[in-house]
């Protein structure tokens, strides 16, 4: 049956938040018949939901409730998948030959207009795909993208673009590309959400981690939007097609429920500093690995924080380290071993705060026991160590787990 759509809902940042999903599960659901349901990226990854299904529940999830989709740099590889790959838009991203990655619009009437809605992705969020991921790729200026894309449908009555590139950004996008109508925000982990009107263009970002939406509709003024929560109404309602999929979504929760030993003592019970956990890691690191470096070095944005009880579960742990980084002995690259502070503001811009041992660098390093993610940053030969970065959390948080990774 044709949906006469009255309206859009748009996601953002999911990050596989499946545990917590029943209220957005049965909103979208209750919403689908007369509203276009969008996400603007990093659906996958951050929970142990995706490190054990490998991304297959979120991408279920994707097909059964979203109509238009923008691709983040989490999860990348993903909106590549032949069915996902349908409902992606984005038109910015090539190949290094001038191909299009994905389909650069979609057109959709809503509320009696002819809306196109796009999708774009920031240079700093392309740079944060693993490189192995986009080799071969780029992305263009999604302002110039955006205004050689408008010259070319001027009959389209409406302009909805999914920007996955930062909050702030998205505003300058707004200043200088004022035929968008509305630009739905996402890769800001940050408290502003709007609406914010630059102009007649009003940017947008839904609660991340599946805690609220984004909305707009037609109104007599252009597009009226507001941001609100999912409602807990208590257990989910899912149409009889969702079903295997929520009781898919139980089976797993249940091996995330998996003790794995008591949690250390100065991180029971509080709001976990990852900082501080991240210094602890690299310190036994520096002690206790097998094969000597001159320094460890990893990036906070590979933790992320959780609070934990008096028990490590497997979930608390995928939670802690959802990104499945291994550990790798890389060898410095020459120019940056003449300069270590250049080393660390290098992956600083690339990767945000970093935490060594020592600290500070050694004068001239020449090699660090650092994650395959930043080795890469540094287009360093590496070679691994056999010691997953889940591991060596799981030791700091139990202080009694080995860091051999063929010991439980």
């Amino acid at each position: 049956m044709t949906r006469l759509l009255k309206r859009i809902i748009a996601t953002t940042d999911f990050h596989s938040a499946l545990g917590e999903a029943g209220p957005m599960l049965s909103c979208l659901c209750a919403a689908r018949s007369d509203t276009l349901i969008m996400d603007s990226g990093d659906f996958f990854e951050g929970t142990g939901y995706y490190r054990l299904g490998g991304g297959a529940l979120e991408l279920a999830t994707l097909l059964a409730l979203y109509d238009v989709v923008a691709p983040g740099n989490h999860g990348w590889r993903h909106y590549f998948e032949p069915d996902l790959h349908r409902i992606t838009v984005c038109a910015n991203a090539y190949e290094a030959g001038g191909r299009r990655l994905f389909r650069p619009v979609d057109f959709r009437r809503i509320g009696g207009r002819t809306t196109a809605v796009t999708g774009v992705l920031g240079f700093q969020a392309f740079n944060a795909i693993p490189y192995a991921q986009c080799v071969g790729q780029r992305v263009v200026d999604p302002a110039q993208a955006l205004r050689e894309l408008q010259l070319a449908h001027e009959e389209v009555d409406s302009w909805i673009v999914l920007s996955h590139s930062g909050f702030e950004e998205d505003l300058r996008l707004a200043r200088t590309c004022p035929f968008i109508d509305v630009i739905f925000a996402g890769h800001c982990h940050g408290s502003q959400y709007g609406p914010v009107h630059v102009g007649n263009t009003t940017v947008l970002k839904g609660y991340e981690l599946g805690a609220g939406y984004a909305c707009a509709e037609p109104s007599d003024r252009g597009w009226a939007a507001q941001v609100s929560r999912f409602p807990d109404t208590g257990p989910s309602h899912l149409s009889d097609e969702l079903e295997p999929l929520r009781a898919r979504i139980r089976a797993a929760g249940r091996q995330l429920s998996v003790a794995l030993g008591p949690v250390s003592a100065p991180y029971r019970h509080s709001a976990l500093d990852r900082r501080a956990l991240l210094t602890d890691v690299v310190n036994r690191l520096r002690v206790e690995a097998q094969a000597p470096t001159d320094a460890v070095l990893l990036n906070e944005t590979a933790l992320r924080t959780a609070t934990l009880s008096g028990t490590l579960t497997r979930g608390d742990l995928l939670a802690v380290e959802p990104f499945d980084n291994h550990l790798v002995r890389a060898t410095v690259p020459e120019h940056f071993q003449d300069n270590p502070d250049s080393l660390a503001a290098h992956i600083t811009a690339y990767a945000g705060p970093i935490v060594t041992a020592p600290v500070p660098l050694p004068p001239r390093p020449r090699t660090i026991l650092t994650t395959g993610y930043l080795a890469d940053v540094l287009a360093a030969p590496a070679e691994t160590a056999g010691i997953p970065l889940a591991q060596a959390v799981r030791h700091a948080l139990t202080d009694g787990t080995s860091l051999d990774p063929h010991r439980p």
